[in-house]
């Protein structure tokens, strides 16, 4: 059996309009999917997304709420009451995000034993 080379990868395979790396709540944002996932039933106060994300500290919850917000992934609303009331909710371009990360997670179910093994093997052989 003789092994042929692969063809040369062409210079426009990754091409300058594929918005991809430019998607930071895709990935980039360690907290970004769980945020959503605690959005997904409806709004949300600080306090509240603090149960869940327990890892969090106050700071990086804001900045990470700040940042979806200016993405468009949720929107902060302010209640005119005494004392303060902010809610985070979804917006509709939040919500799309639920069906990937519902894919994503069943990918993970099926696969992360696989992939576990996998890394474990290759730590072996280093």
């Amino acid at each position: 059996m003789t092994q042929t080379d692969p063809a040369p990868l062409p210079a426009d395979l990754l091409p300058a309009d594929c918005p991809v790396p430019s998607v930071p709540v895709l990935g980039s944002r360690k907290w970004a999917w769980r945020i959503i996932r605690c959005l997904e039933d409806g709004p949300r106060r600080f306090s509240e997304l603090r149960v869940p994300l327990a890892g969090i500290t106050a700071k990086v919850l804001a900045e990470s709420l700040r940042s979806m917000e200016q993405d468009g992934v949720l929107v902060r609303t302010e209640f005119d009451e005494n004392p303060p009331r902010v809610e985070y909710a979804l917006t509709p371009l939040g919500r799309t995000l639920l069906g990937p990360m519902d894919a994503m997670c069943a990918w993970s179910r099926e696969n992360l034993a696989g992939l576990l093994a996998a890394r474990a093997e290759h730590e072996r052989g280093h």
